[in-house]
Order: structure tokens, then C-alpha cells, then sequence
């Protein structure tokens, strides 16, 4: 009967087409001289990929396990086999989700896994691939109220699997804007924004499928300016171990020069460049100081 109600394999289902949407973007690329793709970075995207489907897939039955446990004490009865309860559910993961993205990228610590899908200098649909292999860790949680208020935990894990899939197909440059959908919908043109490191791109269009959170809460913009991809900082790193780990380095050099207990809780929790700033601020407030006497 549970089997009936939804399906937490669907993203492995589409592996193929997804594998299948790469070749035919790369070739496209290549044929019509567009600089889409380069090899090495396409390639660490895939080993990211391969490296998220294992570990994602390690966790998912121990959240599945936790979803039910909280979905013992929910607070409505909501039946899988009605219609509105999927719409809802398809509204209400894709809020959790903006707000997951969100702290991922204004938690430090959260950043560091989610930092590596940045890293690309490259809009493809490779990019799409480029998946953490520390968030899995972390990010089901933000799901858990879906499983309280009566959402099955197999619909949750399903519209997690669409919203996935649908974001597979926002990173690539083929795609130009697409009119009224623009105001509701997420799509390419507002996601190459957010893999933007342009000043008046960085930590903008959080969307997952609706682009509508976004513009209710401040953090919407449109692409006007070409987008320059990738970090603030490049990394030229192409392997997949390093991209993984790289921002946890960082944080790791941080601490060490922490002098606090509030340090090393900022380093932690604060903006991924509170650190820096704090620091440079330190630096020019001596700089600024009087010679004593």
C-alpha cells in the first residue's frame, strides 16, 4: 500500500536521461563553437555527482526512518490519494527548500558543504551534477516539519525527487529567458544568476521550483549584466576530493586563529565572509592607531 503512494528512486530513474542531456549539450557546444564545457571540470562535476548519489542513498533510509517517526505525531491526516495534498506539498517543500538554500549559504559551516555546486567556472548541465557529498548530512532536516504537519514520508521524499529534477534542467546556458514564466517559475536565466559571483548576483535566486519566495522575501534578481560563474575566489582544483572538502580547510585555518569561544561560534555560524571582515577590520583599526607614547 506504502509503495503506491510515492517513489524515492526517481532521481536514479533519471540518471540516464540526465547522462543522455549532458552528451547532447557538450555536442552542441563543440559543434556550434559555444565554450559550454571543459573537459576536466565536466568531469569532476560527474565524480561529484557519483559521489552524492552513494552517500545520499547511505542516509536516505535513516531519514525516511526519522520522517516516520515524526509523521507518528503529525497533526493532520493527510491523504496521500488527494490531489491538493500533492499540490500543497509541492508548495510547502519548495518554501523548505528556499529556506534550506538559504542557510546554506549564510551559515558558514552549511556553506562549506554546499560551497563545491559554486565552484564550477561553468553553467552547465554537469553543474547540476556537481552535488555535495556533506549536505545529505544535513539537509533532509529542513523537510521534518512537512513529516508533523501529515505530509507521508514517501510523498515527502518524492516531491524532493521532482524538485531535483527540475532543478537538473535550470543549469545550462542554451536556455534564454521564457517570458511570463519568469515571474513565477524558476528558471535558467534567474538560476545562472545565482551561480553568479557578480557583486549584484551573490546570494540571490534561492528558488528551487517557484521563483515566488524570492521575490516575497527580498532576495530576487534579474540577469541583466553577463554572468562571470563560479566563486568569489576560483578554485582551479579539478579533483573531486578537494572540491569536496575545500571550504572545511578554510574554516579549519579560521579556527586555529581564533582567540574566542565567540570566534570560533562565528567562524561557525556567521556569513561565510564575516571572518575576513572582522579580521580586516582588526588589521586597519592598528594600522589607524597612534604611535604610543
Amino acid at each position: 500500500m506504502v509503495e503506491t503512494i510515492g517513489n524515492d528512486k526517481l532521481v536514479i530513474y533519471a540518471i540516464p536521461m540526465f547522462l543522455f542531456l549532458v552528451l547532447l549539450e557538450a555536442v552542441i557546444s563543440t559543434v556550434r563553437h559555444k565554450g559550454w564545457y571543459r573537459r576536466e571540470d565536466a568531469l569532476a562535476s560527474l565524480g561529484m555527482g557519483v559521489g552524492n548519489v552513494i552517500i545520499s542513498g547511505s542516509l536516505k533510509g535513516g531519514w525516511l526512518a526519522l520522517y516516520a517517526w515524526a509523521y507518528q505525531y503529525r497533526l493532520f491526516d493527510l491523504n496521500p490519494e488527494l490531489v491538493w495534498v500533492w499540490v500543497a506539498g509541492l508548495f510547502l517543500q519548495d518554501f523548505c527548500f528556499y529556506v534550506y538554500h538559504r542557510a546554506s549559504h549564510r551559515v558558514r559551516l552549511l556553506w562549506a558543504a554546499h560551497e563545491n555546486h559554486h565552484s564550477s567556472q561553468y553553467c552547465n548541465l554537469t553543474t547540476a551534477l556537481r552535488q555535495s557529498w556533506t549536505t545529505p548530512l544535513y539537509s533532509y532536516s529542513f523537510f521534518l516539519p512537512m513529516a508533523f504537519l501529515g505530509f507521508h514520508p514517501l510523498v515527502i521524499i518524492t516531491i524532493q525527487s521532482i524538485s531535483l529534477i527540475y532543478q537538473f534542467f535550470l543549469h545550462t546556458e542554451s536556455v534564454g529567458k521564457l517570458g511570463l514564466l519568469e515571474w513565477f517559475m524558476n528558471t535558467p536565466s534567474h538560476h545562472r544568476v545565482h551561480h553568479g559571483a557578480n557583486p549584484q548576483y551573490i546570494d540571490r535566486n534561492y528558488a528551487g521550483i517557484f521563483i515566488i519566495w524570492d521575490r516575497l522575501l527580498g532576495t530576487f534578481e534579474p540577469e541583466e549584466e553577463r554572468v562571470k560563474f563560479g566563486l568569489t575566489k576560483d578554485m582551479p582544483d579539478f579533483n573531486p576530493l578537494r572540491i569536496a572538502v575545500n571550504h572545511f580547510l578554510l574554516i579549519g585555518r579560521d579556527l586555529r586563529q581564533a582567540r574566542s569561544p565567540g570566534d570560533v561560534l562565528g567562524i561557525l555560524t556567521m556569513p561565510p565572509d564575516w571572518w575576513s571582515l572582522r579580521t580586516q577590520a582588526a588589521k586597519k583599526d592598528i594600522q589607524q592607531e597612534p604611535a604610543g607614547g
